[in-house]
């Protein structure tokens, strides 16, 4: 993985992204909550605050849970809750230790199929279906991951040229469109709501 994604609006930050699986689910695991600027600039400030280069999914399973959120609440913190996010990124990385040999990319490395890939998604500790769905596009549109029927299994986040998610960022325009689609959709929950009464 080497590609140039444009997440965090942040070089540095997006540099990370870019090259490395885990900072890439990292920051699709913060991406609730908070601007989804600030989610995906999360990775870089934890391996910066790490004092290394990338993050190892060994190394975070093993640190101290209260240590870690130590690390994760200084300010600026990583997160608006930054003790249940560090929380769950150690859920994560440890459930990467223990399936996968701590190696992000082997979540997806040759699955032959968009439902088995959503499937393995799902299964990570603090994704859901959406959630899933959303990484799967990011997969399909911006790093190359293609395996047969991934729109299908991204649901309308794999549906080209459309500016649901993350997964259609590709500069600040696009971020702008992501974030009119996402205030449209809120408005409209809003309304079906108080329409329900």
């Amino acid at each position: 993985m080497d590609v140039t994604l444009r997440l965090a609006q942040d070089p540095a930050a997006d540099e990370l992204l870019g090259r490395s699986p885990l900072a890439a689910l990292v920051g699709m695991l913060l991406d609730q909550q908070v601007p989804m600027e600030w989610a995906f600039k999360g990775p870089r400030t934890i391996a910066d605050r790490l004092g290394t280069d990338d993050l190892d999914a060994h190394d975070i399973a093993a640190r101290d849970p209260e240590a870690f959120t130590a690390l994760l609440s200084e300010k600026p913190a990583v997160h608006r809750y930054p003790g249940s996010m560090a929380k769950r990124i150690q859920q994560l990385c440890q459930y990467l230790v223990e399936h996968y040999d701590g190696d992000a990319s082997a979540v997806w490395d040759g699955v032959p199929t968009g439902a088995e890939l959503l499937e393995r998604l799902e299964e990570l500790p603090g994704f859901g279906k959406q959630k899933a769905q959303i990484f799967l596009a990011l997969l399909g549109k911006q790093l190359g991951v293609r395996p047969q029927g991934w729109r299908e299994a991204a649901g309308a986040y794999g549906e080209a040229k459309s500016f649901r998610s993350v997964a259609d960022i590709t500069g600040p325009e696009s971020l702008v469109k992501v974030r009119a689609h996402k205030q449209e959709m809120k408005a409209a929950a809003k309304a079906a709501k108080a329409a329900k009464g």
